[in-house]
């Protein structure tokens, strides 16, 4: 028994090796904790995938449930983005835009504008991941804090619903846009009312909630790389020309990959591989449900009755972009299946990935103030949805 030390009250203490391998459960518990919190949407989708799969073995139909395209283009307009935050271009872009304004009204509204019209461009999880900090960094800086949860509420709701115009400002768009083969003008004369409302609205409440008080920011330098952000931009292009269906996304794919492994292979690290893999499981979890005789019959009925208000109900609980996914195998009525997933974006902290990303930031910086963050999100959420629902009910 050498390799047992004892105590000095003559216990008998665990041999070392043994310490080392609790030590490495426990970090591994940890990290999976960390990472289940982290991507709670993808481990949600890859349980439902799991357990449909059971239902419905799998077999040669389920390589029919995957959209490759949807994959393909969210992958490019993902990567480009991340290499563009990289060369600071956003943020160089969004300070211009705030040191122009001197006051916390024009500033507030100017941040939620720029999250706004990047949603339409990067889509509303980049943009949030992109212009939170720098809202937390011109309140927190100019001694505004007051202002924060305001400012981060109306951030994610423009970041919802200012990306519902373009195909792929919202991810459920691009996904949409794919499966119905949508021309791209119906698309957005489809989208242009319930935008053209959420703009109005979101401009009214930062006007109403925000005195006019003055800021100054302080100054800090960042780099400027002029050369690397234009090519990145010309790479822009190209991935929104592939979501247009202007070039094969196989050919954007190869170009996009291949300059990103040269110029910045950290970009490639960067892209939200959760997210797409939450497309694939979603893809499997919907293509099972709509194989499901009685789940047909009960979703194709309801959305008979009403697709946009089904639609909308049904982000609240699953969120957007599952909710697009799977209720696309029961209609055809595209138009209302599409405003119902993009207003429905607005609601629950769950309604939305997005919603999800800025709580997350929100208490990250004010731990102690989650509950009455909840509350005012609601506040907001609920009153937007209520408006933009009654709205397109009298619309369609």
């Amino acid at each position: 028994m050498n390799h047992i030390h004892r105590h000095p009250r003559g216990t008998a203490a665990l041999p070392p090796h043994h310490h080392h391998f609790g030590e490495i459960i426990h970090t591994l518990s940890e990290h999976t904790v960390a990472f289940v919190r982290k991507n709670i949407v993808m481990c949600i989708a890859l349980l439902a995938a799991a357990v449909t799969s059971i239902l419905v073995p799998p077999d040669s139909a389920y390589l029919g449930y995957f959209d490759v395209k949807t994959l393909t283009c969210l992958f490019c307009v993902l990567a480009v983005v991340c290499a563009l935050k990289n060369v600071n271009f956003f943020y160089l872009l969004a300070r211009k835009v705030v040191e122009l304004c001197g006051n916390a009204k024009i500033s507030v509204l100017l941040l939620v504008y720029i999250t706004f019209i990047g949603s339409m461009l990067i889509a509303n999880d980049m943009a949030l991941l992109t212009f939170l900090p720098l809202g937390y960094l011109v309140l927190s800086t100019t001694g505004k804090e007051k202002y924060m949860a305001f400012t981060f509420i109306m951030q994610n709701v423009a970041a919802n619903l200012g990306g519902m115009l373009t195909p792929f400002g919202n991810p459920q768009n691009l996904y949409l846009y794919s499966k119905y083969e949508i021309p791209t003008g119906e698309f957005m004369a489809i989208m242009l009312p319930p935008f053209l409302l959420s703009i109005a609205l979101i401009t009214a409440c930062c006007l109403i909630f925000v005195k006019a008080e003055p800021l100054s920011l302080p100054q800090e330098k960042a780099e400027f790389h002029p050369k690397r952000t234009a090519i990145y931009l010309v790479l822009f292009a190209l991935s929104i020309a592939i979501v247009f269906r202007g070039i094969p996304y196989g050919i954007g794919l190869l170009v996009i990959s291949a300059v990103l492994l040269v110029m910045d292979r950290k970009a490639l690290k960067m892209v939200d591989y959760p997210l797409l893999l939450t497309f694939v499981f979603f893809f499997i979890f919907a293509g099972n449900m709509a194989r499901i005789d009685a789940v047909r019959n009960l979703f194709s009925a309801l959305l008979e009755k009403s697709t946009l208000l089904f639609s909308t109900l049904s982000c609240q609980v699953i969120s957007n972009v599952p909710s697009a996914i799977l209720l696309s195998q029961f209609t055809e009525n595209y138009r209302e299946l599409l405003v119902g997933v993009n207003i429905g974006g607005a609601g629950t902290l769950i309604a939305s990935l997005a919603s999800l990303i800025t709580f997350r930031e929100y208490v990250k910086h004010n731990p102690g103030k989650t509950l009455s963050y909840v509350a005012l999100f609601s506040a907001f959420n609920f009153g937007f949805l209520a408006i933009l629902t009654a709205f397109m009910m009298i619309f369609f």
